[in-house]
């Protein structure tokens, strides 16, 4: 069992690394709507970090692993509506100035 408790973590930090690495290459480009991508993904990537950190912190209990997964789904799908809205409020922008 504690095998199990430390590669989970270990899986889902590493799962997290490509969000980051996203965010730096989304995010270097000098614009508006780059920045505000690349600062989503890198929240992104921050709350699957987070998350792998207090996945560890349970000890595989079971309780703590459904509330670290059910707080986790939630914030990555909160930021990535909030990405969808970006995009769209960008799109409306460029809309406009045309």
């Amino acid at each position: 069992m504690l095998m199990h408790a430390a590669i989970a973590p270990l899986a889902l930090a590493l799962s997290g690394l490509p969000a980051l690495v996203i965010a730096a290459w989304v995010g270097g480009k000098d614009d508006d709507r780059a920045r505000g991508l690349g600062l989503r993904w890198a929240l992104i990537g921050l709350a699957i970090l987070l998350g792998a950190a207090a996945l560890y912190w349970t000890g595989g209990q079971r309780a703590g692993v459904y509330a670290v997964a059910i707080v986790l789904l939630l914030t990555v799908n909160a930021l990535i509506v909030s990405m969808l809205l970006h995009l769209r409020r960008s799109d409306a922008a460029r809309r406009e100035r045309s």
